[in-house]
């Protein structure tokens, strides 16, 4: 694929432009230039890409595109631009053809349950014979090619290149999630979602955002440019009933755009969720749709996971998926590394992994476990370095109030002192038992070692993830198998 820079640029609204030139590709990282390529020279928090100009055109690089006046001298075109984020969305999209007008794109945001949704909807489609892609936190799947997932939405260079890959590859629908960092930096601009959903919004990424109003505006923005087909919105969440409301006081006015609500303890929820029943084999409920009543069954565990399959059937729902074909995806979904992840090893504990790093996941998780547990509740948690800070003594006294144990560790310390970050938790912890281990492996081993018959331990903040960033280096390290050899070696000492 080759296209002149002009066209790549045109309507864009550059500053400056000199020249022009064919361009193969497109990059915003100087290691992955390659020859023809336009090299993006992005200002980051920790990198400034105008510093490795010079590199992207050494190793060929056909123009750049910056956020800055030129300031050296170079020899092929140079375009500056009033912002970089929207010239990189703009440029992949018009590069990789507009995909998302090939695709039918659901897009889902929120502070916790974005990734089990988009699984679960996923599912769903899978079962109605839809060959759908899938874009989030854990993993990419495009096609026949599936890959682990580095950021939650990729930057938008990639974002576009996985879109145009998946209709190049035969895919009719994409389930992505859509992180509040991606609506802010606009790596999903120019993008046509049919379909958006918002779970839910509680404290999180505040060093980012520096507000919740802020971060809510962030969320807010994918409705925005909404024009087609739907919104599903969990009306429980008070941010979420806000949505609403503004959506339907003029937001989005002259768009033909359906709403559906959705709940459980809103009356006024067009979806809801009644009859719930919950265990430690999964989930029991009714779903009222208007006038209809439909009996679903999960094996994923905890209430807060009714919420998340109420969003993958509202977004069923507006894309037209019959409920036969929705009530089985419900239940073929077997659930999300690390996300409420029970871990099984002859033990005769529940042994549970958890990516819950936000004071409400946490307060959501430990609620779930109480109900599913007559024994006494062993939490490990730490908190993520380089992150909101004032979350960490919020997730302190949850812990400590909602556990008959807490065993406080570290999760990513990243370039933070683990201990000073220990000590920031233990502000928040004002009564019950807790347990200062700052080694992770050895805080879960101590975890295993006193459990008893009926207990659960939660090993919570990490999930999925298969390092431990210390110090910034990412050393391998996951939470399911340091819990799992735990018990092993338990069960052979005994």
């Amino acid at each position: 694929m080759v296209m002149r820079l002009g066209e790549l640029i045109e309507g864009l609204m550059p500053v400056t432009v000199t020249g022009d030139c064919l361009v193969a590709g497109l990059s915003c990282d100087s290691r992955n230039v390659g020859e023809g390529d336009l090299f993006f020279a992005v200002r980051g928090g920790r990198f400034d890409g105008n510093e490795f100009i010079k590199d992207a055109l050494m190793r060929r690089a056909a123009a750049v595109v910056s956020g800055s006046p030129l300031s050296l001298s170079v020899d092929v075109p140079y375009v500056h631009v009033q912002d970089i984020y929207t010239a990189m969305a703009g440029i992949a999209d018009r590069f990789y053809g507009h995909p998302s007008g090939r695709l039918s794109i659901t897009g889902i945001t929120g502070t916790n349950g974005k990734t089990t949704t988009s699984y679960i909807l996923h599912n769903i489609l899978s079962a109605d014979g839809i060959r759908a892609g899938l874009i989030g936190t854990i993993r990419y799947i495009l096609g026949t090619q599936e890959l682990t997932g580095r950021f939650t939405t990729p930057e938008a260079l990639d974002f576009q290149r996985m879109l145009a890959g998946m209709s190049d590859g035969g895919m009719t629908h994409a389930v992505t999630e859509v992180s509040s960092h991606a609506l802010s930096l606009k790596r999903v601009d120019f993008t046509d979602f049919d379909i958006a959903v918002f779970t839910n919004l509680t404290r999180d990424h505040l060093d980012f955002h520096g507000d919740m109003e802020a971060y809510y505006r962030a969320k807010q923005r994918l409705f925005l440019d909404l024009t087609r087909h739907a919104a599903v919105v969990n009306i429980d969440d008070p941010y979420g009933r806000r949505l609403v409301k503004e959506i339907r006081g003029g937001l989005r006015q002259g768009a033909d755009l359906r709403i559906i609500t959705c709940g459980i303890d809103s009356d006024d929820a067009e979806l809801r969720a009644v009859e719930v029943k919950e265990g430690v084999e999964g989930l029991d409920f009714t779903v009222m749709y208007g006038s209809e009543v439909f009996h679903v069954g999960s094996p994923l565990l905890g209430v807060t996971n009714i919420y998340n399959i109420l969003s993958a059937i509202g977004a069923s729902v507006a894309s037209g998926t019959g409920w036969e074909r929705i009530i089985e995806g419900v239940r073929r979904c077997r659930g999300v590394e690390g996300r409420m992840e029970s871990v099984k090893a002859g033990q005769g504990f529940l042994a549970i992994v958890d990516f819950a790093h936000t004071p409400d996941a946490m307060q959501k998780v430990l609620k779930t476990l109480r109900r599913l547990t007559g024994g006494r509740i062993i939490t490990v948690f730490g908190c993520g370095g380089d992150r909101d800070r004032g979350k960490r003594p919020e997730m302190g006294r949850i812990a400590a109030e909602l556990s008959d144990t807490v065993i406080v560790t570290s999760d990513n310390p990243r370039t933070e002192d683990p201990v000073a970050i220990v000590d920031d938790i233990k502000k928040g912890i004002k009564k019950g038992e807790y347990i200062v281990e700052p080694d992770r492996k050895r805080a879960i081993e101590e975890a295993v070692r006193i459990a008893g018959p009926d207990d659960v331990v939660l090993i919570a903040g990490k999930g999925h993830e298969e390092y431990q960033e210390i110090a910034g280096v990412r050393y391998p390290f996951s939470d399911r198998e340091v819990l799992r050899e735990g018990i092993m070696g338990l069960t052979i000492d005994d």
